[in-house]
């Protein structure tokens, strides 16, 4: 299992990384791929141990990665990555040139076979546990977006741009 970030077009998920990845390496050569996001959204404080549980959003995608040769398809998913990270900073990037192209290999992923699974809410205790004299309840998590730091080798006249000064991340798991 290897963190790696994706960007969605449509009805593939693209993943990117060096041509040398032995991960994506792999991939590209035609074995099943189980692919895993998974958000954490709390922790969740039964009366009894057995109880305990988080609330969480998942999604697990399953099927066959493919190398994405065709210039337009593997520009239109490195848009697609770098949008998915920050919303509209492709716009304000350099795209990249042959040479970064040839270093990239993008691997598509159909959304053709996924499984997804959902827990919110309170605790579900055993009834006669209720009467219990034990705190119970959530705790929620989010993952919040700090103050930005900006680049020490930008020119200071460099104002931050609106989609990172108001960058949240308050999407789905595969947003589309």
């Amino acid at each position: 299992m290897i963190p790696t970030a994706y960007g969605r077009l449509n009805d593939q998920l693209y993943i990117h990384g060096s041509p040398a990845s032995r991960l994506l390496t792999s991939l590209e050569q035609g074995i099943q791929v189980c692919l895993t996001v998974t958000l954490l959204d709390g922790l969740v404080l039964a009366r009894s141990a057995f109880h305990h549980s988080m609330n969480y959003r998942s999604v697990v995608l399953f099927g066959t990665a493919t190398r994405v040769d065709d210039t337009d398809e593997k520009m239109a998913a490195l848009k697609a990555f770098t949008n998915h990270v920050v919303p509209g900073r492709w716009d304000d990037v350099r795209p990249p040139n042959r040479q970064e192209l040839a270093g990239t290999l993008v691997l598509a992923l159909p959304i053709a076979e996924a499984s997804a699974k959902v827990r919110s809410g309170p605790p579900n205790d055993a009834a006669e546990d209720y009467a219990l004299p034990i705190w119970a309840g959530e705790i929620p998590l989010n993952l919040a977006a700090a103050a930005p730091l900006t680049d020490p080798k930008c020119s200071p006249d460099l104002a931050v741009p609106d989609y990172v000064t108001t960058y949240r991340r308050e999407n789905l798991v595969l947003e589309g």
